[in-house]
Parts: structure tokens; C-alpha cells; sequence
């Protein structure tokens, strides 16, 4: 039986991941559009998905960074400081 998807309100989402399904893309398909710093090959799934849970922050070149506004149709300015969940106090004072 497969699992069923929670809906997630979205004050309370990583703001990456609004980003990224605003567009249709899943993790691995944002990393697939993200080189890794060598620019040999790509990011995988689960960088993508530690900066969403905030367990790590992205440390990412300026051609990283180009890629990455290219993959979710944003500017520089429209990319959030911070890719994971809001903190719990900002979550709360929406």
C-alpha cells in the first residue's frame, strides 16, 4: 500500500521545498540541475535534502548558486537566507 503524502501547511515548510514544488521538481531533480563544486557532475538527493530539514546549510560557488536560481525561475534576491523550516517562532507569529 503506498503512502499517503501529509499535507503540509505551508508557514510551516522549508522554504526550499516551496520553492522546488512551486516548479514541479523533486530533490533529486533540483540536485540533478546543481553542479558539485567541481562541476564534473551533480548534487545528489540528499544534499537537497539537508538544506530542507536545516541540518546543513549550502555552501555554494557563484556557478552553484546560478544553476540553482535557473532550476526555481528566481532571482538571487528571491532566494531565501535560509532553505529550511521557518524557526518555531516565526512559524507562530504569521
Amino acid at each position: 500500500m503506498p503512502k499517503k503524502k501529509r499535507v503540509q501547511n505551508p508557514e510551516e515548510m522549508p522554504r526550499l521545498q516551496i520553492l522546488r514544488e512551486a516548479v514541479g521538481l523533486s530533490q533529486t531533480d533540483l540536485a540533478r540541475k546543481i553542479p558539485d563544486m567541481t562541476g564534473t557532475k551533480s548534487l545528489n538527493q540528499s544534499a537537497i535534502s539537508r538544506w530542507e530539514s536545516g541540518e546543513d546549510k549550502p555552501k555554494l560557488t557563484i556557478s552553484q548558486t546560478k544553476a540553482l536560481c535557473r532550476a526555481l525561475g528566481v532571482t538571487l534576491d528571491q532566494l531565501p537566507d535560509d532553505f529550511g523550516p521557518p524557526k518555531r517562532s516565526e512559524a507562530h507569529s504569521q
